[in-house]
């Protein structure tokens, strides 16, 4: 026989002729709104919470995985930048190193060249002030 709503109601109501409407609100509130079938036992919810475990399981699995993964990446990452950048660090410590000796060469050759312009403007003005007296 199946439940339906129709099939309550009369039961009900022979149960309000035969125990009076309270006890037979009572009685109808405590059976299941459905038939038997739908509700769940201690049995059906130990099986469901041996799923979630399991699945939760699973997912945390995967997180671990993806963590493990996101740490190696960010170590190659880490490596790799901080290869780069010594390998840039030494390149610019080269150009100065070459900037600084070019810088020198440049500053002995013009200390060389007015050293001699003000020689030879020197000898030039005895010169003149020796053929002028």
């Amino acid at each position: 026989m199946v439940v339906d709503e129709r099939s309550r109601h009369e039961l009900y109501r022979r149960l309000e002729e035969v125990l009076g409407p309270e006890v037979a609100t009572t009685l109808i509130e405590h059976l299941p709104p459905v038939g038997w079938a739908d509700v769940a036992t201690k049995h059906d919810l130990a099986g469901l919470e041996h799923w979630i475990d399991e699945r939760f399981s699973r997912v945390d699995e995967r997180f671990t995985r993806v963590d493990e993964s996101i740490k190696a990446a960010t170590a190659d990452l880490r490596a790799t930048f901080e290869h780069e950048l010594r390998t840039a660090e030494q390149g610019l410590r080269t150009q100065t190193t070459t900037f600084e000796q070019g810088l020198r060469t440049q500053t002995i050759t013009m200390m060389f060249a007015l050293v001699s312009v003000v020689l030879t403007m020197s000898a030039l003005a005895f010169s003149l002030a020796r053929f002028t007296s």
